[in-house]
């Protein structure tokens, strides 16, 4: 497995720093798709004024990724 080891501090806070990142994407995304429906007009606006939240929170997830990968320490064998 991916995650199979010791985990160090580095492994929980880049667990923490994905599942803050997940839930703001997760919040642009659907606030996204509400706006949408409510408001017809002004969506492009809307979309511009996210995109830094959307590449920032992805950014972030592939940090957190990474140092979740990092964060661990292979059992050596016997």
């Amino acid at each position: 497995m991916l995650f199979e080891g010791e985990k160090t501090y580095v492994y929980w806070v880049g667990l923490i720093l994905v599942a803050v990142a997940s839930v703001i994407l997760f919040q642009t995304v659907w606030g996204l798709r509400f706006y949408s429906v409510m408001v017809s007009e002004g969506l492009g606006d809307y979309i511009v004024n996210m995109i830094p939240n959307i590449v920032g929170s992805i950014v972030f997830v592939l940090i957190g990724l990474y140092m979740m990968k990092s964060g661990v320490k292979k059992n050596k064998p016997p």
